[in-house]
């Protein structure tokens, strides 16, 4: 059983995901908090498997209880709407594993959930041309960045795209059709390359650059 803690501060967002959660067998919702100040006794008592976060939270809110405890809290995955693109690449630098809609299907809910619990990340297509300028548009290194890097190649490019889906080294061999040890190499080439230390990291970068 996956054992999920559900911050929000809207009552009716909290009960519609409990709601749903209730109709899955191996998702459950084990407590909730209305607020990121309540949070992080809330996630002490239940050690949960995934925190499901609300981006924007009077008191406290999403980002900054990341920014605050990111390194004590379970798995993460943001509460967002399209109106929160900056918070949302905020939220992932300070590392959450991903970020779902609340208008979201029971289907995709579950999807992410299992996929986060199991190690993966979540950034889906939900990053939509509009997201990414925006992110863009808020980098302080703007255009210049583009020519920053060592380029990516056109395989290492598709293996980066598949990691923004949230797969794992076996579900990219899997859909790609070279071994996981190969895959596992162009993961660590898109990390050097792109200079960062990990996954999520590289997908922001990636965003960033307009590689995916």
């Amino acid at each position: 059983m996956i054992r999920v803690v559900l911050v929000d501060d809207q009552t009716l967002v909290r009960s519609g995901i409990r709601g749903l959660l209730e109709l899955t067998p191996d998702i459950r919702v084990v407590a909730e908090a209305a607020d990121g100040a309540s949070a992080p006794a809330v996630i002490a008592a239940n050690a949960p498997d995934v925190l499901l976060l609300d981006v924007r939270m009077p008191q406290v809110s999403g980002i900054e209880l990341l920014r605050r405890s990111g390194a004590a809290l379970p798995p993460t995955i943001l509460l967002t709407t399209f109106d929160d693109d900056e918070a949302l690449f905020d939220g992932m630098r300070a590392g959450a594993r991903g970020f779902l809609l609340k208008d979201i299907s029971l289907e995709r809910l579950a999807e992410g959930i299992r996929s986060v619990a199991a190690g993966a990340t979540l950034f889906r297509p939900a990053l939509t041309e509009r997201t990414r300028g925006n992110f863009e548009r808020s980098s302080v290194a703007g255009a210049a960045v583009q020519g920053s890097h060592t380029p990516l190649t056109g395989r290492e490019t598709e293996i980066l795209a598949l990691m923004a889906a949230g797969l794992n080294n076996g579900e990219i061999a899997a859909a790609l059709g070279p071994s996981e040890g190969t895959i596992k190499n162009h993961v660590s080439s898109i990390l050097a390359k792109l200079g960062v230390r990990d996954r999520v990291r590289a997908v922001l970068r990636g965003l960033e650059l307009g590689c995916i």
